[in-house]
């Protein structure tokens, strides 16, 4: 715990990601206004004091919708990851306790996975799904799971050589009940790191499909549809994708800050 909060990088990155979960939970009782609200009469303001960042093209009050937006992408971040440490977990566990064939076949998979540029796998997906938060969480989910398994099957590969490992196995021990409760728990370290820094990942994609219009469909409001909606106006209205591209930056600086600040206080080889 010493360590932990003489560490700066990492009270910097927790207090940005309880920041923005926060706002994000809180955003029906702290939004000023109805995000999808058009009102005719404040087209375009600027920031003031009645709207904190202005408003959009359509008299939307942007602090508002940020705030909802928020929730979209802590929740795209937060299944996805979930979704691809779900399959990284069960496939890299597989791959390393049992070894051979399994194993070669399993990471040849991800090798021909991993061949696919993710951004654009996800593109090909999205282009025969139609365009919702379900779809989007699920495919970035699945398209995702490389790392983590090759992560898991490396720790999986040390892990099953230890003296408590080979005890359980002439023991008797199952192998299920040998990867779920004796190598699971002891590999679950860089897979923690690895989760906070896909969420990371997971908010930029979800950024992009959006800005691309292919992931969260206006009226509902999404950082990265916002940044769509401000940039015909740009010049005119700077404030419409300012703030919610700094809303990307922060959240996406708050997890990595927290992802590398974890590596270096779970990894002993990094404690003082």
């Amino acid at each position: 715990m010493r360590h932990a909060l003489s560490n700066p990088m990492l009270m910097v990155g927790l207090a940005i990601v309880l920041f923005v979960t926060t706002m994000a939970a809180l955003a029906p009782w702290l939004a000023p206004f109805d995000p999808a609200e058009i009102h005719v009469h404040a087209i375009l303001l600027p920031p003031s004091i009645e709207h904190w960042f202005g408003t959009d093209m359509l008299g939307r009050d942007i602090l508002s919708r940020m705030l909802y937006g928020a929730r979209v992408s802590l929740a795209v971040g937060l299944i996805a990851v979930g979704i691809s440490i779900s399959i990284g977990i069960v496939l890299g566990a597989i791959a390393g306790y049992f070894g051979g064939k399994i194993d070669a076949i399993l990471m040849r998979i991800t090798d021909m996975v991993l061949c696919f540029p993710t951004f654009f796998l996800i593109l090909a997906v999205i282009a025969f799904l139609e365009p919702s938060l379900w779809n989007i969480m699920i495919v970035i989910g699945l398209t995702s799971w490389m790392g983590v398994t090759r992560l898991v099957r490396a720790e999986f590969l040390a892990l099953k050589e230890q003296e408590f490992i080979l005890a359980a196995k002439s023991l008797g021990v199952s192998h299920l009940q040998i990867m779920l409760r004796y190598m699971l728990p002891n590999a679950m370290a860089p897979i923690l790191v690895s989760a906070v820094l896909g969420i990371a990942g997971a908010v930029l994609l979800e950024s992009g499909l959006s800005f691309l219009g292919l992931g969260v469909q206006p009226p509902d409001p999404s950082w990265g549809n916002m940044l769509t909606e401000g940039k015909d106006n740009i010049q005119i209205a700077w404030w419409i994708s300012l703030f919610p591209g700094l809303a990307i930056l922060i959240t996406v600086l708050g997890y990595n800050l927290l992802g590398e600040a974890l590596r270096d206080l779970l990894d002993p080889k990094m404690k003082p």
